[in-house]
């Protein structure tokens, strides 16, 4: 009996360990991201917020502006991507931003990804105008996520904060 309470002692050490290690692994930051968009005219904007590697490659979409999956596919960088690794994404997401209005979102980063190389790609879409596959990009570096970061299309500029 002694024994078999020993052994079972160990099982759940090592089960809080294993625990304890998966999570530290997988260990996230929640930001606060406001964009403000520029006074263009016309129908909202579609903007994918994407985690991008060094080459450019999609890792990981943060947030979807716009709901309606029709009109995903004028995100055409994005949606390339995101066609050959589906994955479930109506939870990250939410209404377009049309010009002059001010978003404020929140998503998870991974902190594995802080100061590695990798970058925040904003991605634009709106009917029947340009198409802006880096409208913006932001170094996902402590710095990058400090600073106001300036748009080339329809965003204006966007501001980070910790949630």
């Amino acid at each position: 009996m002694r024994n078999f309470c020993k052994i079972g002692f160990f099982v759940i050490l090592l089960s809080l360990v294993q625990s304890f290690t998966s999570s530290a692994q997988t260990a996230t930051t929640k930001y606060k991201c406001m964009i403000q968009m520029t006074n263009y005219m016309g129908e909202g904007a579609y903007i994918v917020v994407s985690v991008v590697d060094a080459k450019g490659a999609y890792d990981k979409t943060l947030y979807v502006l716009g709901a309606d999956k029709k009109w995903y596919k004028s995100l055409k960088e994005w949606h390339k991507a995101y066609s050959k690794k589906p994955s479930n994404i109506s939870a990250i997401t939410g209404a377009s931003a049309a010009g002059g209005d001010r978003s404020v979102i929140v998503f998870e980063i991974e902190n594995s990804k802080l100061n590695a190389n990798y970058k925040l790609r904003f991605e634009s879409a709106v009917e029947d105008k340009p198409y802006y596959v880096k409208d913006l990009e932001v170094p996902l570096t402590t710095e990058g996520l400090s600073a106001k970061s300036e748009g080339t299309g329809y965003i204006r500029y966007v501001r980070f904060s910790t949630n």
